[in-house]
């Protein structure tokens, strides 16, 4: 496992992270908490030192798994959580009182401390984001309290989807640590601007969605199915996984027989504005597929060139 620093912070992070959502056992439907911590130790074998959770993966579930083993760990794993919007609304949708007043922030980050049972949070970020926010003075002080308190160590946000440019605003503001956003192949867009301006601020990225919610596995076909209550079986929804074999069987063709989800996550690996890739893990198969990239390095500049003209412009989450 390489490592690289997140942003301007003292955190030395590897380049593949754990994405803990599907590991919440009820928006990823089909797990197992066994085979679960069965995944997050061996990660934490293999050199994965960055867990990325959430409060609103299994209402803490995710992070009851997390932290009981981030405590059995000796050595030193960072945990990122996030505050979910209070109107529980994904995209951002209706004003800071209605998702992020000053009192819910704290409460949601005990909250979390509680689920995690650890002293304080290593990455604090809010789950939406909306450019319309920034001037406003409830996040700001709710950060600034948090972290005055040594419940948090750094902060954040999670840059709503399909949408890298409303996280402009608060990036240049110098009050965030990182951002997370969605970055594969088929979503291209935080390289326009964003990552040019976090590079410019010193502001750590965490690349999310770097298999597209599983389009970008490799196991992806037509008549795939999902179970009830899943999360993917309505992000997949009627059309949409005719349109994913499309564009992956026209990736698959300009690959020539080279795999898709280890092109996919040395893409993100190969933009020097990323701090670290969280793909999903749930299994230690995931999570020996997925560390073993990092040796890997960047893709050439000729492979780089012809993901280009696969970019996608479309957004599943609406």
């Amino acid at each position: 496992m390489r490592y690289r620093k997140l942003g301007r912070t003292n955190l030395e992070v590897g380049e593949i992270g754990f994405g803990a959502w599907g590991i919440g056992g009820k928006q990823w439907l089909g797990g197992d908490d066994g085979e679960s911590l069965a995944a997050l130790r061996r990660a934490i074998e293999l050199g994965v030192n960055l867990i990325d959770t959430a409060l609103a993966y299994g209402d803490g579930h995710s992070e009851q798994l997390v932290g009981q083993i981030v405590r059995e760990t000796p050595g030193q794993i960072y945990v990122a959580t996030k505050v979910p919007p209070k109107n529980r609304m994904w995209p951002a949708r209706g004003g800071i009182e209605e998702v992020f007043p000053y009192d819910y922030i704290v409460r949601s980050a005990e909250e979390s401390l509680r689920n995690l049972k650890l002293d304080s949070i290593d990455l604090l970020q809010l789950h939406v984001w909306s450019a319309d926010w920034l001037p406003r003075d409830e996040w700001r002080r709710a950060f600034q309290d948090l972290k005055r308190s040594g419940k948090v160590r750094c902060v954040g946000i999670s840059a709503t989807e399909h949408d890298p440019n409303s996280a402009l605003g608060i990036v240049e503001s110098g009050l965030i640590d990182a951002v997370q956003v969605i970055y594969n192949i088929f979503d291209q867009a935080p390289e326009t601007h964003l990552f040019p301006l976090a590079r410019k601020c010193n502001v750590g990225i965490l690349a999310r969605v770097p298999l597209d919610e599983g389009a970008l596995s490799g196991h992806f076909t037509e008549d795939i199915q999902f179970p009830s209550g899943d999360f993917r079986d309505w992000y997949f929804r009627g059309s949409r996984r005719r349109e994913v074999v499309q564009h992956v069987d026209a990736l698959q063709r300009d690959l020539d027989g080279a795999s898709i989800p280890d092109t996919a996550l040395r893409f993100c690996l190969s933009h020097p504005a990323v701090s670290t890739v969280i793909p999903g893990m749930r299994t230690r198969r995931h999570v020996e597929q997925n560390t073993a990239l990092s040796d890997a390095g960047s893709l050439p500049p000729q492979t780089l060139s012809l993901l280009k003209r696969h970019a996608w412009d479309r957004n599943y989450y609406t």
